[in-house]
């Protein structure tokens, strides 16, 4: 869309310059840096940011008329800026909210837009106070219950860091207690490391205790937000629903190898027979042209823009997303995940299982680690009632590190069938 791009640049920028109504001036102005960081930027190929903006272009033409197509159509864009999920487009969010909620203090849109642009950066406290004034100014409170919840969240996730910040000692507490609040999450890991690592360890009811506190902390921040039309149908489940999934069920973990997909597309073959026996059936990556069942399929978001990619659309019954940051894990949902292409969808507590201390919380793999042995991990400290890998022994299936790993923990090893057990 580039001469259409640079022309509606230029109208807002000329727009800016005329004394349309009280406001819009400001907002286009913050509009038109939006849009000159998108030119500089390069070629633009999100939709969202495309649905964005076609609303700026909205906007512009709105000045021009009445003061309530302009306000709505400010409204309008704040939305979208939001939608599109990036923390420039949330401070855009915002710095219009601010402009709206100057231009009519007593609207109930203009102020929940402030309450989740705030909110989409961490700014929790002043999230809070947007979205109780948009409470006070609703005549029927039960139609906002979705508002009423969340500031019962951002109070629930500030308590637990107040009584967090009371077990740590010294400069520990006031570190966490003055940490912003988009880096809390981070801080707050760090410090359950730090604590667990040191004197008793989880054996001191002080660490303990702060271990409960950042987990239900991390529920908190993670499954609330969950509620997001990107699931497109999907059930979100955590730690407890997929424990339920496998424990006590027989489980096979099969390579992504072209050897193994070729030989199980073969009908009636003895490794498709082999595969079809298990309870639940686990692929990772790329799945295979044909494979004919994925039970929970598993994928790694790698790089610095790891929402690009195909789309997951290839059918699986469970699909778990591994990465961070928790931005780009989210960003990638919305942009990869087909309506219909999976039943449920593991929620963000379930994001990086090997090092998160309420997890795993284990030492030394790196960030490199492959979705494959990611999986394993996680289905072994789940109880998986029986874990067999199938075609692992081909190489290039894991890092020696893992590799190693598996060999040790190995009750069993079948070269016939390519299958090796851990229980």
């Amino acid at each position: 869309m580039g001469q259409t791009f640079t022309g509606l640049l230029k109208a807002v920028r000329a727009r800016t310059g005329q004394d349309a109504t009280a406001s819009a001036p400001a907002a286009l102005r913050l509009c038109g840096d939006y849009l000159a960081g998108l030119a500089a930027g390069g070629p633009m190929n999100d939709a969202r940011q495309t649905r964005l903006v076609a609303a700026i272009g909205g906007l512009t033409t709105a000045c021009g008329g009445d003061a309530d197509g302009m306000f709505d159509a400010l409204l309008r864009t704040g939305r979208l800026a939001l939608e599109a999920g990036g923390d420039t487009e949330a401070r855009l969010a915002l710095d219009i909210a601010v402009e709206a909620t100057a231009l009519r203090p007593r609207s109930k849109g203009a102020w929940r837009l402030r309450g989740s642009a705030l909110d989409a950066l961490g700014r929790s406290d002043e999230a809070v106070m947007a979205y109780e004034r948009h409470l006070a100014l609703q005549q029927n409170p039960s139609s906002a219950q979705d508002i009423v919840r969340r500031i019962a969240t951002l109070n629930e996730l500030r308590a637990c860091l107040d009584e967090a910040a009371g077990l740590l000692p010294g400069e520990s507490g006031g570190r966490l207690r003055e940490t912003p609040a988009g880096e809390a999450r981070t801080a707050f890991a760090e410090l359950v490391r730090q604590r667990t690592a040191e004197g008793g360890g989880m054996a001191d009811p002080g660490v303990r205790r702060l271990a409960v506190l950042y987990a239900a902390y991390r529920r908190l921040l993670d499954r609330d937000r969950m509620a997001d039309p990107l699931l497109g149908g999907a059930e979100p489940v955590g730690v407890p629903a997929l424990r339920r999934l496998v424990a006590g069920r027989s489980v096979c973990l099969v390579a992504g190898a072209p050897r193994i997909a070729e030989e199980e597309r073969v009908p009636g073959s003895a490794l498709g027979r082999l595969i079809e026996g298990y309870d639940l059936v686990v692929r990772c990556d790329t799945l295979p042209e044909g494979a004919p069942r994925t039970d929970l399929h598993a994928v790694t978001l790698r790089g610095d823009t790891p929402w690009t990619g195909p789309a997951w659309d290839r059918r699986a019954g469970t699909r778990l997303v591994f990465g961070d940051p928790l931005a780009h894990w989210r960003r990638a949902l919305r942009a990869r995940l087909a309506a219909g292409a999976q039943d449920r969808i593991g929620d963000a507590s379930l994001r990086h299982p090997l090092d998160d201390p309420a997890l795993l919380g284990e030492d030394g793999w790196s960030t490199r680690t492959s979705t494959a042995f990611t999986v394993l991990r996680l289905l072994d400290f789940l109880d998986a009632g029986r874990l067999d890998l199938i075609g692992f022994g081909l190489p290039g299936q894991l890092l020696p590190g893992e590799r190693e790993w598996v060999t040790a923990h190995a009750t069993h090893e079948d070269e016939t069938e390519m299958r090796t057990a851990l229980r």
